[in-house]
């Protein structure tokens, strides 16, 4: 069973330490077995969470020999990293071991210097400050999280879950991570960045109703051959209009919203069905099997063939 250890910080920001704890404990397998065991580990036993004291069971021994760790974001991302707790994350990196920061997390990821060279991201207000303490690191402020292979960081708060339900997603396959996002009431996969919620005080609200609607209608109509002007019509909106009010409110575009879906739908095809490739292309839309192997590789990282056999 993956093993997953939860480093409890001073300070730590409850949300964040409660975010991994409830997704990992919950996922179940297909066959009903837990998919993860969970270690909350701290270099003192008790731990200031601000309104509350949290007491674990861990010390820092309990990041050894653990599959995967994660640190969560501290109130004061400025303090500095306990050197036993430094030493800790590097041995364990150095062993191969998984490291993920949830929202200001990121800070004492950093301070072991296992970011230099990296790109890596943070809550959006802290971006600055993490570019500016640790100009080593490609600091992306405009995403949700980002995957490095060993090392992962994710933005602030609920894009934590996004980090987990994805790291869930690379163990197990999409659904798994599916089961698990219903259990969050959470969809899969966000579109767009955590730009759609930066505030800048010289860019007016967007204006217009949610696209909820006509993003229900795209995931209800995958299979069809839609263009822009189809999409338009749905939404009752010059395409001009439509473009802009996705990016507002996604972070993307129609055609890439698009895209994404189809390829997420096919995963879940891939797993669960015994549909050709070719058929499961053209279930989800795409207009020839080249096209569906070029796409969904260039979403995924690898071939249809290869993620049927890797998660089925």
């Amino acid at each position: 069973m993956h093993t997953v250890a939860v480093l409890a910080l001073d300070q730590v920001i409850p949300f964040d330490l409660s975010t991994p704890i409830e997704v990992f404990s919950r996922t179940r397998l297909p066959d009903g077995r837990p998919g993860y065991q969970i270690r909350v580990c701290g270099e003192v036993p008790e731990i200031d969470a601000g309104a509350f004291t949290v007491r674990v069971r861990w010390g820092l021994e309990g990041l050894s020999g653990a599959d995967t760790i994660i640190v969560p974001g501290t109130a004061d991302p400025a303090v500095p990293l306990p050197p036993a707790v430094r030493d800790a994350l590097c041995a364990a990196a150095a062993d191969g071991t998984r490291i993920a920061s949830i929202c200001s997390g990121t800070f004492p990821l950093a301070a072991t210097g296992l970011l230099d060279g990296l790109r890596a991201t943070t809550h959006w207000v802290a971006a600055d400050l993490l570019a500016a303490t640790h100009p080593a690191i490609e600091v992306d402020p405009d995403v949700l999280y980002v995957d490095n292979g060993q090392i992962l960081t994710s933005a602030g708060a609920a894009a934590g879950l996004d980090l987990c339900l994805h790291m869930i997603r690379r163990d197990y396959g999409s659904a798994v991570a599916a089961d698990a996002a219903r259990l969050s009431v959470m969809p899969l996969e966000r579109e767009g960045g955590q730009a759609q919620f930066v505030v800048h005080d010289h860019v007016p609200a967007p204006q217009g109703s949610t696209l909820e609607p006509l993003l229900t209608w795209l995931q209800d109509n995958l299979g069809s051959d839609l263009t822009l002007a189809d999409v338009a019509a749905q939404a009752g909106t010059s395409t001009r209009t439509l473009i802009r009010r996705f990016r507002e409110q996604t972070g993307t575009t129609p055609l890439q919203w698009l895209h994404r879906a189809r390829v997420r739908q096919a995963q879940h095809l891939l797993e669960t069905t015994q549909h050709s490739v070719e058929r499961i292309g053209a279930q989800v839309g795409f207009g020839s099997p080249t096209a569906f192997r070029d796409r969904f590789k260039k979403t995924t990282g690898i071939s249809p063939h290869a993620y049927r056999r890797a998660f089925t």
